[in-house]
């Protein structure tokens, strides 16, 4: 028998949500706005899967894990930023060593969970184990390629890692600079042997911008008398314009009035035909600073506190940081406190002054 669930919708009016699931096959699921459609949509399914004429079956039995991403990397991940492409590359590397050979058909979410087990137990390429949130990220990779193969390529007609549990993560991670911290690893980043190194690290520090942002911005996109640059490679693939002020206008200024006329790169390599390497010269600052647990994203997490902490609110800081919502902007709440508590001293100062 279909079962159906009403849900209520973004703008307010509702869906229907119906499953059909007949002998311990496989489920076929689909959502409708109307009743009436879910309704004949469950009828047609039973009998389809009755008679053997439910389509995604032979599919899911002809096609393998191997070919599905195969293909995934070929149309889908070409569309994400280079950092997605590369560390989603890794892990479906990982699953095609793992289960490549496999049937769609096969794939079950026993085999999932035994899968995700044994990445909890593994350990990364410096050694180190495997964190619960990187396991999610795995399980996340493949778990977008079957929904791609079921919702547009129609291969196969239920995704099997809805009924896979993924790891409770850790709260998401606050790590900024305090004003000695930001003092030293300064001072060590301006005697870097990398030119580069100090002003990148400024610009980080006053836009909270990404590194690839960073390392990616081009001339065209710096507009130094209006102070502001514009950033074409986001994460979300939106544009967004960032202002630069004080220092980190003044030292683009600088750079400005030096650089190479071959290249459109602000931060180029030699050749001036791709950014410049700053990962060894940022580790080996980090480490002259004596700075312990810092990576270069925290950068980004440093300028956000610093918002949070001489009063700007949360849209504020999501717009700066480029966030669509503010759910990722939260974690900075709490900083924002005792300028809070100065809100609301001024305001009871006022309606009650009569008093």
């Amino acid at each position: 028998m279909p079962t159906f669930e009403k849900r209520r919708r973004g703008d307010g009016k509702f869906s229907y949500r119906v499953k059909v699931r007949i002998d311990g096959s496989l489920s076929r699921s689909k959502t409708f706005r109307r009743l009436t459609d879910a309704k004949k949509w469950a009828q047609s399914t039973e009998a389809a899967i009755r008679e053997g004429r439910d389509f995604p079956e032979p599919r899911a039995r002809k096609r393998t894990v191997a070919e599905l991403i195969e293909c995934y990397e070929q149309t889908v991940l070409p569309q994400k930023s280079k950092s997605m492409i590369r560390n989603q590359g890794i892990q479906l590397r990982w699953w095609r060593e793992r289960i490549g050979k496999l049937r769609l058909s096969d794939v079950t979410a026993a085999t999932l969970v035994e899968c995700r087990d044994e990445l909890a137990k593994g350990k990364t390429k410096s050694g180190r184990p495997r964190s619960k949130a990187s396991v999610n990220r795995y399980l996340a990779a493949l778990s977008h390629s079957f929904t791609v193969a079921m919702k547009e390529w129609e291969w196969i007609a239920t995704n099997p890692f809805e009924r896979v549990t993924r790891y409770r993560e850790p709260r998401d991670r606050v790590r900024y600079l305090s004003d000695d911290e930001r003092a030293r690893l300064l001072a060590a980043c301006k005697s870097s042997s990398n030119r580069y190194l100090y002003t990148v690290v400024v610009l980080a520090l006053s836009t909270g911008c990404r590194r690839e942002e960073i390392m990616t911005l081009t001339w065209p996109n710096v507009d130094l008398e209006r102070g502001m640059i514009v950033l074409e490679k986001t994460k979300n693939k939106e544009r967004r314009a960032v202002p630069i002020t004080g220092p980190a206008l003044e030292l683009l200024r600088e750079l400005r009035a030096e650089c190479c006329a071959d290249t459109p790169l602000v931060f180029p390599r030699r050749d001036g035909r791709k950014p410049i390497a700053i990962r060894k010269a940022w580790d080996n600052a980090v480490k002259a600073a004596g700075i312990e647990d810092f990576r270069f994203h925290d950068l980004r997490h440093s300028c956000a506190s610093y918002l949070a902490m001489n009063g700007a609110t949360l849209p504020e800081i999501a717009h700066i940081l480029g966030h669509r919502t503010y759910d990722m902007v939260k974690r900075y709440a709490h900083l924002s406190e005792q300028h809070t508590a100065k809100v609301l001293g001024k305001m009871t100062a006022q309606i009650f002054i009569s008093n």
